[in-house]
C-alpha cells in the first residue's frame, strides 16, 4: 500500500465563471475516478490561510486553479515547487494571495509538502455568473488527465469509474441554465 499523504486542491471562486476552474477541474476528477485513501480531494474554494491544516497533513499537494500567466486563454499550465513564489507576483484573484501566504508560512515552520504541484488554465471570462464559460468547460477534462497523470508519477493508480458522478457545483449549474430559460 503506498503511504504517501496527497491532497489534491481546487481553488477558486465558482461565482465568477472562469475563475471557478480549480473547484471543477477537482469536481470532475472526483466525479469520473476512484482513488485510495490516501488520496483526499478538496474544494477549497477561495479559502487561504484556512487550509493550513489539511496541508500540512500531507505529503505531495496538487492545486488546481485559474492562473494569470500571461499566455493565451485557455492554456494549461504546470509549476512546480520553487516555480511557485515567483508566480504569485502577478495575481488573478484575492485567494491567489491567501495561497501565497500559506506556503510561505509553511516555508518559515518547515512544514511544506515534499512537491507542491500547481495545475491552472487561463480564464477566458470572468464575470459575475455561476457555470463555466464554453471554452473553459471543454478544456476542463484536460486539466482531469494533468491531475491523474501528476497522481501516476507519484506511483498511484486511479480508475476511472464505470458510471461517473454529477458534481454539486455541475448541479447548480445545470440547474442556473435552467431557471434562464
Amino acid at each position: 500500500m503506498n503511504d504517501k499523504k496527497i491532497l489534491v486542491l481546487g481553488m477558486g471562486n465558482i461565482l465568477m465563471q472562469d475563475e471557478g476552474i480549480g473547484v471543477r477541474a477537482v469536481e470532475l476528477f472526483s466525479s469520473q475516478y476512484n482513488f485510495p485513501e490516501n488520496v483526499n480531494v478538496m474544494d477549497g474554494g477561495t479559502t487561504g490561510i484556512e487550509l493550513y491544516n489539511p496541508i500540512i497533513n500531507c505529503d505531495y499537494l496538487i492545486v488546481t486553479d485559474a492562473i494569470n500567466s500571461g499566455d493565451k486563454d485557455g492554456s494549461l499550465i504546470r509549476i512546480a515547487n520553487e516555480q511557485i513564489p515567483a508566480f504569485f507576483q502577478t495575481k488573478l484573484s484575492n485567494h491567489q494571495l491567501g495561497l501565497s501566504d500559506l506556503l510561505a508560512l509553511m516555508r518559515l515552520k518547515d512544514t511544506t509538502p515534499k512537491q507542491v504541484i500547481l495545475i491552472g488554465m487561463v480564464p477566458y471570462l470572468l464575470e459575475n455568473k455561476l457555470g463555466l464559460s464554453s471554452q473553459a468547460q471543454k478544456n476542463i477534462p484536460k486539466m482531469v488527465v494533468m491531475i491523474v497523470d501528476e497522481l501516476n508519477k507519484l506511483g498511484i493508480t486511479v480508475v476511472k469509474k464505470e458510471k461517473p458522478d454529477m458534481g454539486h457545483w455541475q448541479k447548480e449549474e445545470m440547474y442556473e441554465k435552467n431557471m434562464q430559460i
